[in-house]
């Protein structure tokens, strides 16, 4: 079990059901911590398969997701919808939208009683065989610093806003997929949606059309 984790065996198409389930079993983050452990029991959240044309890759899930064990069940997911312009319905419809964060499980909290960074555990041992399984996805959205330098490499602007704001020129430098990078949805990224009025005014309407044409 241990050199399955650190090293997914090579893909397979019809294994993408038994690799969530071993993901969703997975204790790397307690058994072979990079670092402290995880200080609660793991609770992977994700939601996969081979028909999904768009992928959110987030950051990690929160405390009501941990408790949900369902992404995005609160405000962030709110307005995630909201940008996307879906409802419940299709947003959870994981035949046509996955939902894969950075780290698959809630990070715990910092001294101040924000999330912590998303484990160092998960991506390596799980993202990339995930990905290579879901062969239809031609949109990510990239939710966070985090997703934005896994997705997008040495195309990372330098800081959020400027991977943002250059949001047109990575649609188009990026192919199957095209990767949208975002902001996260948090409500208390209020103030930096306020200060970057284009956000809203530009990329959304974008980002409602691709998401559209995909569903």
């Amino acid at each position: 079990m241990v050199k399955s984790l650190l090293n997914p065996a090579p893909p397979a198409p019809d294994d993408l059901d038994q690799l969530v389930e071993e993901i969703r079993q997975c204790r790397i983050c307690v058994d072979q911590p990079r670092g402290r452990p995880l200080p609660h029991e793991p609770r992977p959240v994700v939601r996969a398969s081979a028909t999904a044309r768009i992928l959110i890759a987030g950051q990690a899930p929160g405390t009501r997701v941990h408790a949900s064990g369902k992404p995005f069940t609160d405000p962030s997911g709110d307005r995630l919808r909201d940008w996307m312009g879906v409802g419940e319905a299709e947003f959870y419809d994981e035949a046509r939208i996955a939902i894969v964060p950075m780290g698959l499980c809630f990070p715990g909290l910092d001294a101040k009683g924000g999330d912590l960074p998303p484990r160092r555990e998960c991506a390596p041992a799980w993202r990339n065989a995930l990905l290579d399984r879901m062969p239809a996805v031609d949109l990510v959205l990239a939710v966070g610093l985090y997703a934005q330098q896994f997705h997008l490499g040495k195309r990372v602007r330098g800081s959020l806003t400027e991977t943002v704001a250059d949001w047109r020129a990575i649609l188009d430098e990026t192919h199957a997929p095209r990767i949208l990078p975002l902001p996260h949805p948090s409500w208390r990224n209020s103030g930096w949606i306020k200060r970057n009025p284009w956000f809203e005014a530009e990329l959304l309407p974008v980002l409602k059309g691709l998401v559209a044409a995909r569903l």
